[in-house]
């Protein structure tokens, strides 16, 4: 809602759906009339299918975490993907603005704080883990 762009964007999609998976874990969203996402029914249709094709949890986490996007598998609707593909370039979630509206400025701040410290903390722990060669020392 943040983002008027990206609302009307998705507003001209309003309805069509999307399956996002990986693995054996998948959900699916639909673009409301309001331009904004919603789960749909299990039962839906999906227009477009979003297949994140890493196997590995490791090596998905790793590449989050260095903030890199995740290698996908795009099948459907050309236009829902060029749309969505804008919204992952253009959009990003401002998760302390949100929580503010909740809980006020100041719980906002540490929570977001909180989490930014914990997510730097695991890239630097994915990093080493990286780096770790199975029969050697850890340094």
């Amino acid at each position: 809602m943040q983002e008027s762009e990206a609302t009307t964007r998705l507003a001209r999609q309003k309805g069509r759906i999307m399956l996002v998976q990986w693995r054996s874990f998948s959900f699916k969203l639909q673009a409301t009339p309001a331009g904004l996402l919603d789960l749909a029914a299990p039962d839906a249709s999906a227009d477009l299918v979003l297949t994140a094709t890493e196997e590995s949890p490791v090596a998905l986490a790793q590449s989050v975490f260095r903030g890199d996007k995740p290698a996908v598998r795009i099948e459907g609707d050309v236009q829902l993907a060029a749309e969505i593909s804008w919204l992952t370039e253009h959009v990003r979630w401002d998760i302390e603005e949100d929580l503010a509206r909740i809980l006020g400025d100041v719980p906002a701040r540490v929570m977001s704080q909180w989490v930014q410290s914990m997510v730097t903390g695991l890239r630097q722990f994915v990093a080493k883990a990286s780096a770790i060669v199975p029969g050697q020392a850890v340094r």
